[in-house]
């Protein structure tokens, strides 16, 4: 489905039990919300399940220009006000946990709780450079430049080796993304600066990461979790950045009993 929402098309799918508690899954940077469909089978039973593209990717409209985490993060309660959506439990990874803390932050109102998977609270200054790059490389050869270095920094090598038909599904996903999307959420992602701000989120919050993520290590989720007043870490073993894929099993496990202790 799509719905206009704060002067931008936005696709979304809304499924699983009606009336439940509303699970919001926000998706990773060059991807899309089918990312989420490992877990589906898992949160349906028992949750309304809103999964949607974030601005610039998927069936969502891409306008071109700088985007900012106050722009995502009111996109995604936009989204809500539109389905009549008053608060939700918010499961975001890498890009869609940044989305996360900014929502905690700007309207807590909004979340009932965070799971900030895969993610960062900042960038460091030394690595401005390294999105600033990607940017270029997005606007001058397009998303195939960089889907090979991405999908080694998202999968393990074991992982990549025995499951090719996955690897070439998340593959298509990213050739998919629209440049203009992508150079857009990078400029948001290269300002990220949340450290020092986390103890103003006062929401029950679980930090997930895979133990062999390159992208945002466990140190980076550690930061989280001591910034946050009691949150909780659960480190996924073999795993790297796109952790609800790889381990889904693993990570399913550790959502759903975490959902399930502040959601009833």
């Amino acid at each position: 489905m799509q719905i206009e929402a704060n002067g931008n098309t936005v696709y979304y799918e809304l499924s699983g039990r009606a009336g439940a508690p509303v699970v919001m899954l926000s998706q990773s940077l060059a991807c899309s919300s089918a990312m989420w469909r490992p877990q589906l089978p898992a949160l349906e039973g028992k949750y309304r399940v809103l999964a949607y593209d974030t601005r610039g990717h998927g069936r969502s409209g891409a306008p071109a220009g700088e985007y900012s985490f106050d722009m995502l993060g009111d996109d995604a309660v936009a989204l809500m006000d539109a389905l009549d959506i008053e608060a939700v439990h918010w499961v975001g990874l890498s890009m869609g946990g940044m989305i996360g803390q900014n929502l905690g932050l700007r309207a807590p109102e909004r979340a009932l709780s965070l799971t900030l998977c895969d993610t960062s609270s900042r960038i460091p200054p030394e690595m401005a450079p390294l999105w600033l790059e990607r940017i270029e490389i997005a606007r001058q050869k397009g998303m195939a430049a960089l889907v090979d270095s991405t999908i080694e920094r998202w999968f393990t090598e074991p992982y990549r080796a025995k499951n090719p038909p996955e690897i070439d599904g998340v593959r298509q996903l990213i050739l998919a993304t629209p440049p203009e999307g992508y150079i857009g959420c990078c400029h948001a992602i290269r300002r990220l600066d949340y450290t020092g701000r986390l103890g103003e989120i006062d929401k029950p919050t679980h930090v997930i990461v895979g133990e062999q993520d390159p992208a945002t290590p466990v140190a980076a989720a550690e930061a989280i979790q001591a910034g946050i007043p009691g949150a909780k870490l659960t480190v996924i073993p073999n795993a790297s950045h796109i952790s609800n894929i790889e381990q889904a099993g693993a990570f399913n496990a550790a959502l759903t009993a975490f959902l399930g202790s502040v959601a009833g």
